[in-house]
């Protein structure tokens, strides 16, 4: 009795021994549990730099003080600032005010402290009112909307101060502020010399008046987050060969007949991997239906295949009072022996828009790069076609590696739909420096989705933007290949052609008035179609070769 004693107490202590092994988890099981952090957003507001000290604070040099920087401008009377040594993480910062409509006349600096480093040097926030939605666009004039300066990717960083001094604004100095990213000479006024680094330098006796700065100003600093790991047969649609997908509806833009029936073919047409089959030369064996078919071959006519631009429908039975859809050999009536003029001409063109098609790259989709679909707006608004491709350049800079660009891609989109007040992700694509595509803008791929990338002409258009600035530095090689590869398959699903041109309506900007019938290239850069320095000089030079490889992957 006693050793059955004291076996049951030895099992108890060893069971309660083992209890609490399974109600905490160790470590490893902790990580594999670890749900990703989400992005969030800190917005400190821009107060005058005079006032409480902020100058002081901003500007005093030395030591890792905030504004420790000696070669700091002086401030002037209506500068606006923010010294914040200590805030949460965050890797992209931007500046916005209140009202879209409002112009930003004035220079606008940051520096970012290095998470446990140094403090960085002086650097511009530039323009960004020309990458936008339209004009009258709902996504533009809605309460949500503000306007804002382009982005900076910073890397991750824990300190921060920025500064906005307006145009004419004189510091003790004797530097003035100008327009951010403006052209130095033409931002400087009347009186006025640019100096080396794009500032303006007031003559003594300008007597320059400040600009007034818009309402509401303030800093955005933009943490992306963790993005959760995505199903493995979500995160990349794959490249695919030169063959359109068919649709609900029928046949995929620029689908052409296989050569030779699908197998299985009943007389029916049936989507092979080429698009429709040819009609099947023999008829499927129906229960009742009479067959009517040729005797040979070479009896039957070959113009009524090339006339359609798709498979005729089944032919109805002899009782039926309806014309046969294309010539038989058992007509009576005489028939032409090749179809009007104007019938061909215009056949001939769709057989000749339809045979240029390019491979569909491989795209990393927003679950692969860790879109949070719950920030944006439900739905999704679509243009009739795309008839332009407009290339961009993102201004965040050019300090990321690879490995950093989903972090990135999800940094601009928290600051187009939090801060600015899109609707979502303003460009259509993205493409980092390693020559990786990502899907933008929600709403399927391989259709005419209208983003926000070029004020007054996102209507049938799509925006393509490269991670990085590429005003003094010229894009991979990787980067530039890959969009010809995107705007070859993309353009092809649409029948344009890479190095033709075409015609869009303007919705308004400071190049082209609303109401314009604009002549630009199929792929276009954004000054094409706006007065802005994007996609950047050495960017810009290369869409030349870009039509060119474009047009010979399609083909052409």
């Amino acid at each position: 009795m006693r050793a059955y004693l004291a076996s049951s107490i030895g099992v108890a202590c060893t069971a309660a021994l083992a209890l609490p092994l399974a109600i905490y988890p160790g470590p490893a099981h902790a990580r594999a549990e670890r749900i990703a952090a989400p992005g969030s957003t800190q917005s400190l507001p821009l107060l005058p730099l005079a006032a409480d000290g902020l100058d002081r604070s901003v500007t005093a040099p030395g030591g890792d003080a905030p504004g420790g920087d000696a070669s700091a401008p002086a401030p002037a009377p209506a500068d606006r600032g923010v010294a914040a040594p200590h805030v949460r993480p965050f890797s992209l910062v931007g500046v916005v005010w209140d009202q879209p409509s409002a112009d930003l006349r004035g220079r606008v600096q940051v520096r970012t402290r290095a998470a446990g480093g140094a403090w960085s040097p002086w650097r511009e926030l530039l323009p960004y009112g020309d990458e936008a939605p339209d004009p009258d666009s709902p996504e533009l004039r809605g309460v949500r909307a503000h306007g804002g300066t382009a982005p900076l990717w910073v890397g991750e960083s824990d300190g921060v101060q920025a500064r906005v001094r307006p145009e004419g604004a004189v510091a003790a100095d004797g530097s003035a502020g100008g327009g951010a990213g403006a052209d130095p000479g033409a931002s400087a006024g009347a009186g006025a010399s640019a100096d080396a680094d794009g500032g303006a330098v007031a003559d003594a006796g300008a007597g320059a008046r400040a600009a007034a700065l818009p309402s509401g100003l303030r800093l955005e600093l933009i943490d992306p987050g963790e993005a959760p790991a995505p199903p493995p047969d979500r995160a990349v649609l794959r490249a695919l060969p030169a063959h359109p997908v068919p649709t609900a509806g029928g046949a995929a833009p620029g689908a052409r007949p296989s050569a030779r029936p699908s197998a299985g073919s009943s007389g029916k047409p049936s989507w092979g991997p080429s698009g429709p089959s040819r009609w099947s030369a023999r008829p499927s064996p129906g229960p009742s239906r009479p067959s009517i078919r040729p005797s040979k071959p070479s009896v039957r006519p070959s113009w009524p295949s090339r006339w359609s631009a798709k498979p005729s429908a089944p032919r109805p039975s002899r009782s039926s009072a309806e014309p046969l859809p294309y010539p038989s050999a058992h007509a009576t009536h005489a028939t032409p022996s090749t179809p009007p003029p104007d019938v061909l001409a215009e056949e001939a063109t769709k057989a000749n828009a339809a045979r240029y098609s390019a491979p569909r790259p491989s795209i990393v989709t927003r679950a692969g790069w860790g879109a949070d679909e719950k920030i944006r707006e439900t739905g999704h608004v679509y243009s009739k076609t795309v008839k332009v491709a407009f290339i961009h350049h993102t201004v965040t800079g050019n300090k990321y590696s690879c490995s950093q660009a989903p972090s990135v891609l999800r940094s601009i989109y928290r600051y187009h739909v939090k801060s600015l007040g899109w609707r979502d992700y303003g460009y259509n694509f993205t493409i980092d420096k390693c020559g990786k595509i990502y899907e933008g803008r929600s709403g399927g791929v391989t259709k005419a989705v209208r983003g926000a990338h070029t004020l007054g002409f996102n209507t049938n258009s799509m925006g393509v933007a490269v991670l990085g600035t590429f005003s003094t530095k010229k894009p991979s090689a990787k980067a530039v290949k890959a969009i010809a590869k995107l705007t070859a398959w993309k353009l092809g699903l649409f029948k344009r052609n890479p190095r033709g041109t075409t015609h869009l309506v303007s919705g308004g900007g400071n190049k082209y008035k609303k109401g314009a019938n604009v002549k630009l290239h199929v792929i276009a850069g954004h000054r094409d179609g706006f007065a802005t320095e994007c996609p950047g000089k050495d960017l810009y030079k290369k869409l030349g070769s870009v039509r060119k490889t474009a047009a010979r992957l399609q083909g052409r």
